[in-house]
């Protein structure tokens, strides 16, 4: 089984309650309950560089140092969907 990642987070999104919501309040296929909400970006105005500061202390809980952290964020953050030609 493939891993879905968030598209603005990249946080591997593998159950349903983790997925955002559309403005309908269909769970959406592309995001995390933390990213979106109602059909929207819950932090709008966010940059790629406010992204990687936020996730930044969430990858070093799960032992990687902070120079890792942001190595592999600056590399992968930016061909997600929400940061691509941005």
């Amino acid at each position: 089984m493939n891993t879905i990642h968030c598209q603005s987070c990249g946080m591997p999104v593998n159950e349903e309650k983790l997925f955002g919501t559309e403005k309908d309040g269909a769970r959406s296929a592309e995001y995390c309950v933390y990213c979106y909400e109602d059909g929207e970006y819950k932090q709008a105005n966010m940059t790629l560089t406010d992204m990687i500061n936020l996730c930044v202390p969430f990858l070093k809980e799960d032992g990687k140092s902070e120079e890792e952290a942001r190595t592999m964020l600056n590399e992968f953050l930016p061909t997600l969907k929400r940061w691509r030609n941005k």
